[in-house]
């Protein structure tokens, strides 16, 4: 940080990227050149062969190429390890021994030509371990050159050009220009066209229809405006997480204050219906994961899923009438049954159809509980990530509820797409039709979640009575007045340090200030901070303290940004430079805070015990505030916390735990 800028444009790599690379190349490079040195001290006075003129002037070549390039790899890695993140002066010579570098290839790529073609001479009639080193040399050197020029299409930054380059410093000159503002909006267009690119290409398997197409935009614009104001590359990014990882880590060791653990203990009153609430959840969350399918299915029973499935699906395919979208072989209806248990005259409805803004649902009798549910699919394709991914706000109209206010627009518009089925289509009146008693509920996981909550707050007016229990839903889905009207009737569940249940626009701007705070002030190198925090992860240990610009420092002065971190967030990336004009003061903030929706349960690991081939966790639940997930937390866990069969499993744990402590 900031992107190295060689060849007039800025790429997306650090100059202190070079130390971990560098040294692997450096290593592979010693080991070759010790082993040809070898080769021709040996065989010395021994190249009398048919060829082995030629293979002499070759080794020979080949020993000086090598040691040119050990000597400037040395030299590439030992730049690269000075300084800091935010101090980039110790290495401003690096540029110059990386075209030296370069330049180098060059005759590599020769020699590398030459030596395929000494080996291909059908004439040539030398030793035949003399004839494999070359080859070796010969794969080798192919091998290097191929996966260098994989690296740099990584690391080439579409938007780094030099004419981009000149754009800011003409604009950072005179803002005031029709000339300035016409270059400030073609910086950000060919920003945006370059992140649409992205992601057509990166969902190249869907249909490109106008919605597709407005999603891609929408979405481009969003990744446009969160890249525009730091100047991070990957290596930061990851160094930054390692960070705050580790300093979360220290602040949880630490011993709770007495005012802070009172705050964090449920009372009596509000424990009541936990377990009540805790076993309800994990009845219903076996219907939110099986509104995953066979996927789902297959991942939880790996080994006997598919006999299950082939056995016992054919015979139970449902009629056209009650099924909408695709289901080969009808793996995703059979799966269905088996998670569930239900029979096939239980489902009244059930949709396979996904597109962006339209996806999978299920309408079921669950006699058990007498209830008719409704389970929305989470996230499991493209068009779903799309979905998730329309994050910007909208206003959420609906007669008679005064709490109107801003939602999540693609979940919102799932939400929509179901209702109208639902209502327009008659299956909630069919259901209600065969099970008049039954009350109304909506289940679903992740983005399933968000999309029941939603609909819960449209359908609630018609039946007052529903209850939508919401599984690891997004943290970014409904305003303040929303989520307290909600508490009535929904109640979201997150297991431990769930990524998505924290994940909103202001919580991710408020990451990346962490980042960009934690690495600009860090005082170690960055491959010191990767190479102790890959250690730290997978072994584990104390957390590391790295010393910071921030010890010692009082609090007014913490309250204040320090320059290495001023520059690194007013300094506009040459390549992803939004050039947006100064927000005032007191104007509203970019993205409105969003979010979890109803009475929140908060399941946590409370201890673990791992044997030879299993592990024994314990949890705890208790009710939480959406105050408590408003900020992201750094674990390994935060992927896996979200998954649905680590909050089934944790659901009924506690369930299991409860009717033990019922039967005592």
């Amino acid at each position: 940080m900031p992107g190295l800028v060689v060849f007039g444009r800025r790429w997306a790599i650090g100059s202190d990227d070079f130390v971990l690379p560098g040294a692997f190349e450096l290593s592979v490079r010693l080991v070759w050149w010790i082993g040809i040195l070898v080769l021709y001290t040996v065989h010395k006075g021994q190249f009398n062969c048919p060829g082995g003129g030629l293979l002499h002037s070759y080794l020979l070549v080949l020993i000086l190429l090598l040691a040119s390039i050990i000597c400037v790899l040395s030299a590439l890695v030992y730049i690269s390890m000075q300084g800091t993140i935010s101090n980039p002066g110790p290495r401003k010579s690096l540029p110059k021994v990386l075209y030296t570098r370069l330049l180098l290839y060059f005759p590599e790529f020769i020699w590398a030509v030459l030596g395929a073609v000494w080996v291909s001479d059908s004439s040539v009639h030398c030793e035949k371990t003399v004839i494999n080193v070359i080859i070796g040399t010969v794969i080798a050197s192919w091998v290097i050159i191929i996966f260098t020029i994989i690296g740099v299409l990584i690391v080439f930054d579409p938007l780094g050009g030099k004419k981009t380059l000149s754009l800011t410093d003409c604009v950072s000159r005179n803002l005031e220009s029709s000339q300035s503002g016409q270059l400030l909006y073609n910086v950000k267009s060919s920003a945006t066209r370059v992140w649409e690119k992205r992601i057509r290409l990166l969902c190249c398997c869907i249909v490109q229809d106008d919605d597709n197409r407005v999603a891609f935009t929408s979405i481009a614009e969003l990744f446009r405006t969160y890249f525009s104001d730091t100047d991070l590359v990957p290596s930061d990014i990851a160094a930054g997480l390692i960070l705050l990882h580790q300093e979360q880590d220290k602040m949880e060791s630490c011993p709770k204050e007495p005012e802070e653990v009172l705050c964090h203990s449920p009372s009596s009153l509000v424990t009541d219906d936990l377990d009540v609430e805790l076993e309800n959840a994990a009845h219903y969350m076996l219907f939110a994961a099986a509104a995953y399918g066979w996927p789902y299915y297959i991942y939880t029973n790996p080994f006997t899923a598919l006999c299950k499935l082939k056995g016992d699906c054919c015979g139970n395919r449902p009629t056209d009438s009650d099924t909408t979208g695709s289901d080969r072989h009808n793996f995703h209806f059979g799966s269905i049954l088996n998670i569930t248990g239900l029979q096939y005259r239980d489902f009244i409805h059930i949709s396979f159809h996904n597109k962006i803004y339209e996806i999978p649902f299920f309408v079921a009798l669950d006699h058990k509980k007498e209830a008719i549910v409704v389970a929305v699919r989470g996230t499991l394709s493209f068009e779903d990530i799309l979905t998730d991914l329309s994050a910007d706000c909208e206003d959420l109209t609906l007669e008679d509820v005064l709490e109107n206010g801003f939602v999540h627009k693609g979940i919102t518009q799932a939400a929509t797409y179901i209702y109208q089925k639902l209502i327009n289509d008659g299956i909630l009146n069919q259901a209600f039709t065969i099970a008049p008693e039954y009350k109304l509920v909506i289940v679903g996981h992740s983005l399933g979640g968000g999309t029941a909550s939603i609909l819960a707050i449209m359908l609630r007016n018609s039946f007052p009575t529903l209850k939508c229990y919401a599984f690891s839903p997004p943290g970014g889905l409904l305003s303040k007045s929303l989520a307290d009207y909600t508490k009535h009737f929904i109640v979201s569940v997150i297991v431990g340090k769930d990524l998505v249940a924290r994940l909103s626009m202001p919580n991710m701007e408020d990451l990346k200030r962490r980042i960009v705070r934690i690495v600009a002030n860090c005082n170690r190198p960055k491959y010191q901070i990767l190479l102790r925090g890959c250690w730290y992860e997978v072994f584990g240990g104390d957390p590391d303290d790295f010393p910071t610009e921030l010890d010692g420092r009082n609090q007014e002065a913490l309250s204040q940004p320090l320059l290495a971190e001023e520059s690194l967030m007013v300094h506009r990336s040459p390549s992803y430079n939004a050039l947006e004009d100064e927000p005032h003061q007191n104007s509203p903030p970019q993205y409105p805070r969003l979010y979890l929706p109803g009475k929140i349960i908060h399941i946590v690991e409370e201890s673990s015990s791992r044997r030879l081939c299993s592990s024994d966790i314990k949890y705890t639940a208790r009710w939480s505030n959406e105050t408590v997930f408003s900020s992201i937390l750094i674990s390994p866990k935060m992927i896996t916390d979200h998954m649905p069969d680590v909050v089934l499993k944790a659901l009924n744990s506690l369930s299991q735990e409860h009717g033990e402590c019922l039967s005592c």
